[in-house]
């Protein structure tokens, strides 16, 4: 069933031929995905009932994440591969393990159902009789129409987001001046200084899952690679770019990557589309991202936290534009809808193309069944049977009256584990499998071995709390 990955091929990297603002793009798309889970959902929800004491975590969050994206983007340049290939270079049953994480991390539909929701109570109110599956269909037709729309899916998709990313940022905007007190601006300063505060009562768990989901999170980091190189960046040049098999064909099924000589002007191109990838993940995931999410916190900070309002599962978009309509006029409501169903929808959409290009990459790389088609191909099968599978599991979780909320701490959950095997794994491999010119620094490296410490640090609290709680014996008084 396995089949073996041909070595990498000798050649020289391209030349970077274009300032950064012509080749933006992939660390904005990585935003989109980003906003949708923590910045929208896990952390306002923790700073309805907690307040901003401790929002230090998720700014650590996205700043250690930073550092990933590099490492990430330094083996995507240089190679023109995914860290996927990568990993089962080194030992194949890495292609088991990342098939496995990411089923496990986003196949349930827990940002379909909430965007589904949204766009419902946009329309109508969240407590409109039409069910949920319905609402959650018609977002999946809508991610469909963006990937097989156009010719070239990247494209698409970084077009969406883009323009999405910009109604998210000056709609918060706005919202945060109508809403802004010294007072609340005070309380946020204090929350990003209170390094290391964790309050009473809080769950450890709940914490990891904050901080993994403070950014991209789990598996989706990783999809950065696909980003870099459909974006034609380093050696991703050398690589065919996934097409729309709607509107194109694609033969090649392999996609195989390449490793340069440490020839003068090779070490200078590398330099050149690393500063690139290095300005792209300050500017992109570390600054906007940031920001972003501090305007998201501060607003639950603003309207829900002062009047001890802790939304239920599925409601803390429509609570806060109620209050916000209450507070700025009906344009606030609306306003805030319109931005929570961007912001879902954005991570909706490039939740769906990463998971289906990373099953489809490893697929194709790994195993014989994977080489019998083209890439674009099992992409097509993969997005269609992810929208199935999402729209059929929404229509059944509803019918048994269970919140979609819950599927975004497990895809955090699975993620944090995700992110506690592949950070150590990436920085060693880049190390090893790089050429000496390529190889991170000692700050990487510093940087790199703290991000495995943290992960694998609340993986291992976690298991072990997983464990003890299983093992202890039952509460006679808990019986019936």
């Amino acid at each position: 069933m396995l089949a073996p990955i041909e070595p990498l091929q000798q050649a020289d990297l391209p030349e970077r031929a274009k300032a950064f603002w012509k080749m933006t793009g992939p660390g904005a798309v990585l935003v989109g995905l980003s906003l949708g889970a923590g910045e929208m959902v896990i952390w306002p929800l923790i700073t309805a009932e907690y307040g901003a004491s401790m929002i230090w975590a998720a700014v650590l969050g996205v700043f250690l994440q930073m550092w990933l994206n590099i490492e990430i983007g330094r083996w995507a340049i240089a190679t023109g591969e995914t860290p996927y290939t990568g990993f089962a270079r080194m030992w194949k049953v890495y292609a088991y393990a990342f098939i496995l994480l990411n089923i496990a991390g986003w196949l349930l539909p827990g940002w379909a159902r909430i965007s589904g929701s949204a766009l419902k109570a946009l329309i109508f109110s969240p407590d409109h009789d039409s069910p949920d599956w319905l609402w959650t269909a018609i977002t999946f037709a809508g991610v469909a129409a963006v990937l097989f729309g156009p010719k070239r899916i990247y494209a698409a998709v970084e077009r969406t987001i883009s323009v999405l990313i910009v109604l998210i940022v000056i709609g918060l905007l706005y919202i945060a001046v109508k809403i802004a007190t010294w007072e609340t601006i005070a309380e946020m300063a204090r929350g990003l200084v209170n390094f290391g505060h964790i309050e009473p009562g809080f769950p450890h768990k709940s914490l990891f899952i904050a901080v993994v989901f403070a950014g991209a999170g789990g598996t989706a980091n990783l999809f950065y690679a696909f980003y870099l190189r459909d974006k034609q960046i380093g050696m991703g040049a050398r690589i065919p770019v996934l097409v729309n098999p709607m509107r194109d064909k694609q033969e090649s099924a392999i996609q195989a990557g390449y490793i340069f000589s440490e020839s003068d002007d090779n070490k200078r191109r590398f330099r050149d589309w690393m500063r690139f990838v290095v300005q792209d993940q300050v500017l992109y995931f570390w600054l906007l991202n940031t920001f972003t999410m501090l305007l998201f916190i501060f607003g639950a900070l603003a309207v829900l936290h002062p009047q001890g309002i802790v939304p239920e599962q599925g409601r803390l978009i429509w609570d806060e534009a109620m209050i916000l309509a209450d507070s700025i006029g009906p344009s606030g409501r609306y306003l805030f809808l319109i931005i929570g169903l961007a912001t879902l929808f954005s991570t909706q959409v490039t939740v769906v193309d990463g998971l289906a290009r990373s099953l489809a990459d490893i697929s194709s790389m790994n195993f014989k069944f994977g080489r019998r088609i083209s890439q674009s191909g099992l992409y097509l099968w993969l997005v269609v049977g992810i929208i199935l599978f999402g729209v059929g599991l929404t229509a059944f979780l509803e019918y048994k009256n269970i919140s979609g909320l819950g599927f975004l701490f497990n895809a955090a959950y699975m993620g944090g584990f995700a992110m506690a095997l592949y950070t150590p794994l990436l920085l060693w491999m880049n190390l090893r499998h790089l050429p000496p010119s390529a190889r991170p620094g000692k700050l990487n490296i510093v940087m790199m071995c703290i991000a495995t410490v943290v992960y694998t640090g609340f993986a291992l609290y976690c298991l072990g709390s997983e464990v003890s709680a299983w093992l202890a014996p039952a509460d006679p008084a808990a019986g019936g």
